[in-house]
């Protein structure tokens, strides 16, 4: 719906898909919510975490921002502590900076994802979080 320069997404009117094996381990759903005409690079999405389901590594050429809606997760930037997050928190993810993130592993999670598209690409996907490394290292909980 377009009125005066504004545009409005209906909610309900884009389907959810089910996250690909090729990107998460586990049980997630993407709520595509908005993708910005040129000039503008911004895309949003919701993106829905079932307990212990996480992203691939992965990159972002103009870095990420998330916005945890509901549950528990953890996120982790590579060489760096796996840490929680919680809803309400807000996390930024470098420009091409190796990290993961997803749900705990006994709560689900739900975040806001927004990024930057470049050259017709926002995301560069890498292997799959191990179970180990999912696990493994201390929890940052502050």
């Amino acid at each position: 719906m377009s009125d005066s320069g504004q545009t409005i997404i209906r909610s309900g009117t884009k389907p959810s898909v089910k996250g690909p094996d090729t990107w998460f381990t586990g049980s997630v759903r993407i709520d595509a919510m908005f993708q910005a005409a040129a000039p503008g690079r911004a895309t949003g999405a919701i993106v829905t975490f079932e307990p212990s389901a996480r992203t691939f590594w992965h990159a972002h050429p103009l870095g990420q921002t998330l916005v945890v809606l509901t549950g528990v997760g953890w996120t982790q930037c590579e060489g760096g502590p796996r840490t929680e997050i919680r809803a309400g928190d807000v996390i930024t993810c470098a420009c091409g900076k190796r990290h993961w993130h997803g749900a705990a592993a006994t709560t689900a999670m739900s975040h806001l994802a927004v990024t930057e598209t470049v050259d017709g690409k926002n995301t560069d996907w890498m292997e799959p979080v191990t179970d180990e490394q999912y696990l493994s290292g201390p929890l940052v909980t502050e």
